[in-house]
């Protein structure tokens, strides 16, 4: 799937036309090139639509004749939202479509000035000749079902993030006006008797002007069987006993119930969300394999075949670790040597759904979580706990990797290899 730095510098013969684009939300500028770096043409501004797309398109086709070349490669910085658009319209009128790392850019735009100076024209120019040293990567804009879990999962993680963070503005509140609330109930939001409270009275003077029946009425409305009376004693005392502040109660009050419902539709919300992923990992074709493994959720395999797409377009769960930044690195040099980490250098959403994957499957998963424990506490560089889930992380896959590639069902006795086996004292 992915080339090595040799072929991509093969790719770009003295018959390429290269254009780099510095990529903006209105307005795009885009500098042309030949294999040596020779800039073709002054810069060209075009804009971000359709006839702005066309006409680049039109101009590239001018150029390549005029100047007798046999193909195009086009790059771009993949940076915000405006290059994807750009990227699709170009890869669908024929041309080939390649992006540079943002990073590479900043720190070779002053290798043609020795200046920090930055300009539109200059970075078009930049990208270009990143492309002709073969210093650029094939973007992967997912298609079909996987274009679709793409969207839903980012969906999905812009939910929880609102929702979380309503969650947290909610326990402020009850931390500033009635901060012994927690020592009733743990989860303020878990509960429907808890949640009905925090809409109707939450906070102390509400709950002893209501009385113990008063309160024992609000949650009758949310749930069949009431919370015990010692629950709700234990609330009246702490009402009684509470350090909270009593000014804007009432505003406060209209407050947390607007953040309730608010809470209460993202969490509909939600649910509709992940409905459609289980929808759309069963048109993937690959659910009943991915769900028979052990520890393994429909909302953790739909996001995973979101980030990564068809896992079959990799040669190996090496080049997937490495998409999402696994790849270990060091920093030597002379006597001085680093002890090596992960480059972070890939999907970060990846890195943080493989982490949770790994959680959960460490103590659901037999095989995993022994080989996690191992991990722990070997004689020769034990890892920490972080460490440790990391290596799960890149271990899960290469489980969904061979499952799918073989399309065979999980079977835990092939999890841990004879290697592995022999480390942890298990019979191979």
């Amino acid at each position: 799937m992915k080339k090595t730095g040799m072929e991509k510098l093969e790719a770009i013969t003295g018959k390429t036309l290269i254009g780099g684009i510095d990529v903006a939300k209105k307005v795009h500028w885009i500098r042309f090139v030949d294999y040596r770096g020779i800039a073709l043409t002054k810069a060209i501004r075009f804009e971000n639509n359709r006839a702005g797309f066309e006409h680049i398109v039109a101009e590239t086709e001018r150029l390549r004749k005029k100047h007798g070349m046999e193909d195009v490669v086009i790059g771009m910085e993949p940076t915000g939202p405006y290059w994807k658009a750009l990227a699709w319209r170009l890869k669908n009128l024929g041309l080939r479509v390649v992006t540079v790392n943002p990073h590479h850019t900043k720190q070779a735009k002053m290798l043609d000035d020795n200046s920090q100076t930055k300009n539109d024209p200059k970075d078009a120019l930049v990208v270009a000749r990143l492309i002709k040293d073969g210093r650029y990567f094939e973007p992967y804009l997912p298609e079909d079902v996987y274009g679709e879990l793409r969207v839903t999962s980012n969906a999905r993680i812009a939910l929880v993030r609102r929702m979380n963070g309503i969650k947290n503005r909610v326990i402020g509140i009850l931390d500033e006006y009635f901060p012994e609330y927690t020592t009733v109930f743990k989860c303020p939001l878990k509960g429907k008797a808890s949640v009905q409270l925090l809409k109707s009275c939450p906070f102390p003077a509400h709950i002893l002007a209501l009385g113990g029946e008063g309160v024992l009425e609000e949650v009758k409305k949310a749930v069949k069987k009431t919370v015990g009376r010692k629950k709700v004693l234990a609330l009246l005392e702490a009402a009684r006993d509470s350090v909270g502040v009593g000014y804007g109660l009432e505003s406060a009050r209209m407050q947390m119930r607007l953040l309730i419902k608010e809470l209460e539709f993202l969490g509909e919300q939600l649910a509709e969300v992940e409905t459609r992923m289980k929808e759309l990992l069963e048109m993937t074709g690959y659910a009943d394999l991915l769900l028979g493994i052990d520890g393994v959720g429909v909302v953790s395999t739909a996001s995973f075949l979101g980030e990564v797409g068809d896992p079959m377009r990799f040669d190996s769960p090496r080049q997937i670790s490495r998409f999402a930044g696994y790849n270990l690195v060091e920093n030597s040099s002379g006597q001085s040597k680093s002890g090596t980490s992960i480059s972070k250098r890939g999907r970060k959403q990846l890195r943080a759904l493989l982490y949770r994957m790994a959680m959960v499957m460490v103590s659901k998963n037999s095989e995993l979580k022994q080989l996690y424990q191992h991990l722990k506490t070997r004689r020769d560089n034990p890892l920490k706990g972080k460490q440790a889930l990391v290596v799960i992380s890149k271990k899960i896959i290469t489980i969904i990797y061979r499952i799918l590639k073989t399309r065979k069902a999980y079977e835990s006795a092939l999890v841990l290899g004879t290697v592995r086996k022999q480390q942890l004292g298990l019979a191979a």
